[in-house]
C-alpha cells in the first residue's frame, strides 16, 4: 500500500488517507480476514489484552486490589489520575506499530473512540497532545498522539489544542534507556505557549512505559497554571 509523504500533518492529507481506508475492502488489520469494523474482525478484538479492572487510580499500573502502586505513593507523578485501554502486550503493540509506522490513521481514531468511552464525562477539560519534536515530526510525518487526541475531544465535546506544548528538546528514545535514566532523560524537554491557569488537562499519548515523559509534560503544564492534569493512553506496560 503506498503511504503518504510527510505532508500527512496536514489536514488535507488527513482526509486524503481517511478517504483511501474508506474506500479499501474492510479486512482486519492482525489477521486479515474480513469483517473489520473498523479496524479489527470480533475474534481479533477480543485477543487483545485490556487493561486490569485492578489498576493503580494515579498511573494505572496493574495492582493486586486497585490500590495506588509503591511509587505514587512514595514519589506520586505530576498527573493526577491515568486512563489506559490496554496493557501494551502482544497484539495491540501490532496495532500501534500500524499506526507509528505505517500510517494507518484508522487506528487512531479507533483508539481515539475507545478512550472516549472510557473517560466519559470530563466536562471543562482541554485535550493536549503530548507533542514530537519538530525533527521527529518532519521524519514521521505527523503526531501519533494528536490523531488519537482529534477524535477523542470531538467525541467528549472538548477542545483539543494541538499546539499549546512543544517539544523543545530532542531526547534520546526511552525505550532504549535503562529505567533509572529515563526521568533525567525528559527534564526540561516541553514548553508551554499558553497560560493553563485553572484549567484542567487531559494529555494524551499513545503508550505510557515508566511514566517519566507524560510526568515531565504534566509537570510543564502545571508550572503553567493547570490545576488538574490527566492522562490518557492507549497502552500502559506493566513491569516485568
Amino acid at each position: 500500500m503506498p503511504i503518504l509523504p510527510h505532508a500527512l500533518s496536514t489536514p488535507v492529507a488527513r482526509a486524503l488517507a481517511a478517504t483511501r481506508e474508506a474506500l479499501l475492502p474492510a479486512s482486519c488489520l492482525l489477521c486479515g480476514g474480513d469483517g473489520a469494523r473498523p479496524v479489527l474482525c470480533p475474534g481479533c478484538q477480543g485477543d487483545l489484552p485490556l487493561l486490569p479492572s485492578a489498576h493503580c487510580p494515579r498511573c494505572a499500573e496493574p495492582t493486586p486490589y486497585g490500590e495506588h502502586c509503591g511509587r505514587c505513593l512514595h514519589a506520586p507523578l505530576h498527573f493526577d489520575r491515568a486512563f489506559a485501554l490496554f496493557l501494551y502486550d502482544f497484539p495491540l503493540d501490532r496495532l500501534i506499530h500500524a499506526l507509528k509506522y505505517g500510517h494507518r490513521l484508522g487506528v487512531a481514531a479507533w483508539f481515539g473512540a475507545g478512550l472516549a468511552e472510557a473517560i466519559a464525562p470530563a466536562a471543562g477539560f482541554l485535550v493536549v497532545p503530548m507533542p514530537l519534536h519538530p525533527q521527529r515530526l518532519k521524519e514521521r510525518g505527523f503526531n501519533q498522539a494528536g490523531e488519537i487526541a482529534r477524535p477523542l475531544a470531538r467525541r467528549l465535546g472538548l477542545s483539543c489544542a494541538s499546539e499549546a506544548l512543544l517539544r523543545t528538546r530532542d531526547t534520546a528514545a526511552q525505550a532504549s534507556l535503562p529505567l533509572a535514566k529515563r526521568t533525567g532523560n525528559v527534564r526540561g524537554a516541553f514548553e508551554c505557549r499558553q497560560d493553563f491557569s485553572g484549567r484542567s488537562i487531559l494529555l494524551v499519548d499513545d503508550v505510557m512505559t515508566t511514566g517519566a515523559t507524560l510526568d515531565e509534560a504534566a509537570r510543564s503544564l502545571k508550572l503553567h497554571g493547570a490545576t488538574t492534569v490527566w492522562a490518557a493512553v492507549v497502552a500502559r506496560a506493566a513491569k516485568p
